[in-house]
């Protein structure tokens, strides 16, 4: 892309080259100045190729068809091997009349646009590496001053400039030369008036320092405009459409209802925008359309979003094109839920054919959704952000993808507050206390739960209120309040039961049972258990009965019933490889090895401990993996 360090980076290596005695015939530069509004033409470069290779004045021959068969003679009998440098080119016209007629010479091109119908070798130049960024300002500024200690004494600050210029290495240049300008203000206050500024952009180029080594102007606008402008409208529609969508990268499928377009339609333009290095294809692995995501440069997309807010015409087209994103979101992200959550009995969902399907399109957009509830706090998005936060819960739970859980809960909240709905804002009180608890925010999780409990309760709906004293339960467990998380479960059981909700009523057992065990009242909990597994096994719903099952063990080991505990966990693992509920398994085998380890089988324990380890690492639970594997070198073989 624009920006990159294309310039730059041909003509270093041309110096070394040289150095290297690679090409003693010597090396010939032309800018071909391709982005600019009069490009240079062949038939004006051949003129100063020419030029450089000592033909001129009354030597020049008199028509351009003779200026190039002399050109090509020259290449010829030049036995000494040659680079040609052709800078900046936008189109193949502009340099293939210059190539030479022999191979015995090199050519290196440098260009936005990628000549896809020409057989050349292709280096694509990517951003650069976060440390790259640092060391890059920070050598820019030793250069200047071997006493500037700024980096060292700002390494944070240093690092958020480098993210805020993407790692661009124009935008860092521009940078470095505003530090080099206020020597004696540290880092921290150029970061500051970026941010303030809501626009990396145009506070680069406002406090840009002026032209670089080949005299081009220190300025990140015209660079990015310039690309912009050659775009067919077609794909200049889709560019400014893409800088809106949320996420930092895009499916396919999510680009074409951006854009209202088909998917091989859509398909087909982002190929062409990828040739012009304005977006970036990036796979998964599985070779199809479906697996390719785009994605932006944040200062492509800070320009393009700027392009759509200065026109009142633009800024519609953009906010429909973001409703139906939206719509796209939630329709697959509703379909996606509807497979986590279905039971034997139910109707099959459409989409997904496998919980494994379901939950590769959720990993595959969860960047995007997220962004997109937090589009809710705007009164057009609302209503659909509550919607897809709730189609989200499920997925971001089962995941372990907490602070995704909080922000999507905070996102609906305050959707619900916008649009004056109770019982949804109830909803995101609920789940937001099921993701705080889970990042072990206690107090915040029952403050959470409670506000959703008085809101349904405000509001006559038992039916949610059931689930809200189930969970503030679970909370107030957390808090050791077991005498109130008593009442709370049993509350909650009293509710489903009353609904006729099997599923919920299981569940209020289940963890009434946790609840009964922290008091003590370990028969009661073996009894509770009990029940939550016979419910749930006569509602299909297996994996609930996974957890009663690994409930019941724990109770039973904690009477010295310890066979028939470490039979219920068999049976729990069983049931949660079905569903590859890797943390469920890890604290089921971590509960095993304490059995085995009460019934003197420490060999049986150890193994216990290492695959518990082995079931965390794949649940995303580094803390809990080290400790299993900490407790497993405290046992003999």
């Amino acid at each position: 892309m624009g920006g990159i360090g294309k310039t730059a980076l041909a003509v270093e290596v041309a110096h070394r080259a040289r150095a290297e005695g690679w090409f003693p015939g010597g090396t010939l530069f032309v800018d071909l100045r391709g982005y600019d509004d009069d490009p240079v033409t062949a038939d004006q470069a051949v003129l100063a190729l020419l030029d450089a290779l000592g033909v001129r004045d009354r030597d020049l021959p008199p028509t351009t068809e003779r200026q190039y068969d002399a050109y090509r003679a020259l290449l010829a009998e030049q036995r000494n091997r040659m680079l040609l440098i052709l800078d900046n080119a936008s189109d193949p016209s502009q340099y293939v009349p210059l190539l030479p007629g022999t191979d015995r010479h090199r050519v290196l091109i440098t260009s936005r646009d990628r000549p896809d119908a020409l057989p050349v070798r292709l280096i694509d130049l990517e951003t650069l590496d976060p440390d790259d960024s640092v060391a890059l300002v920070t050598r820019a500024l030793h250069d200047t001053d071997e006493r500037d200690d700024r980096p060292a004494r700002e390494p944070d600050a240093l690092r958020e400039l480098t993210g805020l210029c993407g790692h661009l290495p124009l935008a860092l240049q521009i940078a470095a030369g505003m530090l080099r300008r206020r020597r004696h203000r540290d880092i921290a206050s150029v970061v500051t008036e970026i941010r303030d500024a809501g626009d990396t952009t145009a506070a680069l180029d406002l406090g840009s320092p002026g032209a670089d080594l080949y005299g081009r102007s220190l300025v990140l606008r015209p660079v990015l405009e310039t690309s912009y402008r050659r775009l067919p409208p077609d794909q200049a529609r889709l560019l400014r459409l893409l800088c809106l969508a949320p996420g930092a990268e895009t499916g396919t499928e999510a680009v074409a209802a951006l854009a209202d377009l088909s998917t091989e339609s859509v398909l087909s333009l982002l190929e062409d925008l990828a040739a012009t290095h304005l977006v970036v294809p990036v796979r998964d692995g599985n070779g199809t359309a479906s697996a390719v995501r785009w994605r932006l440069h944040d200062l492509v997309r800070g320009f393009g979003a700027g392009v759509v807010a200065g026109d009142a015409g633009l800024r519609e087209e953009g906010e429909k094109a973001r409703e139906r994103v939206m719509e796209f979101y939630w329709q697959w992200a509703d379909a996606a839920d509807d497979r986590l959550r279905w039971l034997p009995g139910m109707d099959e969902p459409e989409r997904f054919g496998e919980r494994e399907q379901a939950l590769a399109w959720l990993d595959g957009e969860r960047a995007g959704l997220v962004a997109a509830v937090e589009w809710g706090r705007e009164e057009r998005f609302a209503n659909a952000a509550v919607a897809l936060a709730i189609s989200l819960g499920e997925y971001l739970d089962w995941r372990r993808y907490f602070d995704d859980g909080i922000a999507v809960a905070e996102a609906a909240r305050e959707a619900a507050r916008l649009v004056g709905d109770r019982l949804d804002e109830a909803g995101a009180w609920n789940n937001l206390g099921l993701a705080l608890m889970s990042a072990d925010r206690v107090e915040e999780a029952i403050d959470a739960h409670t506000r959703a409990r008085d809101l349904y309760e405000t509001a006559g709906d038992d039916y949610g209120g059931a689930s809200t004293w189930n969970n503030l339960g679970l909370a107030l467990q957390e808090a050791d309040r077991v005498t109130d998380a008593i009442d709370a479960h049993t509350r909650a059981r009293d509710l489903y039961e009353a609904a006729g909700d099997h599923h919920g009523e299981a569940s209020a057992w289940n963890n009434l049972g946790l609840a009964l065990r922290k008091a003590d009242r370990l028969e009661e909990a073996i009894d509770a258990h009990t029940r939550a597994r016979d419910l749930n096994r006569t509602a299909g719903d297996r994996h609930r009965e996974a957890s009663a099952w690994h409930n019941l063990g724990v109770a039973l080991r904690q009477v010295g019933r310890v066979e028939e505990a470490i039979e219920a966990y068999g049976k729990s693992l069983e049931l949660c490889r079905e569903f590859d509920d890797w943390y469920g398994d890890g604290q089921t085998l971590t509960n095993l090895a304490l059995a085995h380890h009460a019934a003197n089988r420490p060999g049986d324990a150890r193994a216990a401990y290492l695959q518990a380890a082995e079931a965390f690492t794949r649940a995303n639970a580094p803390d809990r993996a080290a400790r299993a594997r900490a407790r497993a070198a405290e046992l003999p073989d």
